[in-house]
């Protein structure tokens, strides 16, 4: 029996070319900056990004804690979703490790949050309240059905933090399903944000890391964040060497991963006992639901999983697909028939 996992596009396997990458990197001592391969990614990234500079980090997790670390002072504040990677799913790293106040605003369905209510929850200047140092958006977002924000969006964005002396981060762990989708350049989504990460383990396919992006005065305090976090890392060529194969050979394919989840999207909405907004499937993530209540939600996990269709329950009667490389168009198919057999049967 073929495994289809669609738990997320963090699953994917390297390529071969990656691996052959790897075997042949050339190597250093990245803590004194020493390693070429690593210095070749970070030079890389940043071209990408349209930064200064770019550091690589061991996850996506501390992707955003460096960079809020390297924002924000202990007892300040950021901005940021209520349905936020960094506030939902990052163990609360920024209050345990930086002393830095989170301030949440609610996500609305497309991920943005609302301009009015992130200018009300600025600080004003006084002793009462922890300062401002820093808006957070996330692109695409995941926990709001994988949308991707504009380049308008962002623009606005980016211009009330400017007037109010506050930098603004882009957690774009997809960021470039969020420009495929969009149909643009990467660099149009980043260039009016203060840093970016993204991460080369998602559609990108790498095995690990991450790249923190910004200017070069950004990415040396960044540097020393990751030091302190324990992220130094010294021949990091290896992990490198899969990056740049990632960067050059991965990103043209993710609108791939897009029709597949559009296909997905398609089936399930034809399935009885299945609900599904199909405007909300702009990228690789596919919500649903399950409409007989009377089914407990994991059931409909394990149906599935014990037929080799391997997917979350994210919250009640609530599931997330995410189509990535290691699955193609006969998968969905596939997929898409066990589905039907399940729900017939339950």
């Amino acid at each position: 029996m073929k495994t289809i996992d669609l738990r997320s596009d963090t699953v994917t396997l390297p390529a071969q070319s990656m691996m052959n990458a790897i075997a042949s990197a050339q190597l250093g001592d990245d803590v004194f900056q020493e390693d070429p391969t690593t210095n070749e990614l970070e030079s890389l990234a940043a071209d990408t990004m349209g930064k200064e500079a770019a550091l690589l980090v061991p996850s996506g997790t501390m992707a955003n804690l460096v960079a809020v670390l390297s924002h924000c002072e202990r007892g300040s504040e950021v901005i940021l979703g209520d349905q936020a990677h960094t506030f939902m799913y990052e163990a609360g790293g920024i209050s345990a490790f930086g002393g830095i106040h989170s301030r949440q605003l609610p996500n609305q369905r497309d991920g943005t949050l609302k301009l009015e209510d992130v200018e009300s929850a600025i600080r004003q200047d006084n002793v009462h309240f922890p300062p401002t140092r820093l808006i957070c958006l996330e692109n695409t977002h995941n926990r709001c059905f994988g949308m991707p924000l504009t380049v308008g969006y962002t623009k606005s964005v980016a211009q009330l933090a400017g007037d109010n002396g506050i930098a603004v981060h882009v957690d774009g762990a997809r960021i470039f399903n969020a420009a495929a989708a969009l149909k643009i350049n990467v660099k149009e989504l980043t260039g009016s944000v203060d840093s970016v990460s993204f991460c080369l383990s998602k559609g990108l396919s790498a095995p690990v890391g991450s790249l923190v992006c910004g200017s070069a005065e950004f990415v040396a305090q960044a540097r020393r964040n990751r030091k302190a976090l324990g992220g130094g890392m010294r021949q990091a060529g290896i992990i490198a060497a899969a990056g740049i194969e990632a960067l050059k050979t991965m990103v043209d394919r993710i609108s791939d991963d897009h029709r597949n989840a559009k296909k997905l999207a398609d089936g399930i909405a034809e399935i009885d006992g299945l609900s599904i907004d199909l405007d909300t499937v702009k990228t690789n993530i596919v919500y649903f639901s399950l409409k007989r209540l009377e089914i407990a939600g994991e059931v409909l996990v394990n149906r599935m999983s014990e037929l080799g269709i391997h997917f979350f329950e994210l919250s009640p009667h609530t599931y997330r697909l995410v189509t990535h490389a290691d699955v193609d168009e006969n998968d969905m198919d596939e997929a898409l028939n066990v589905f039907k057999k399940v729900m017939a049967d339950l």
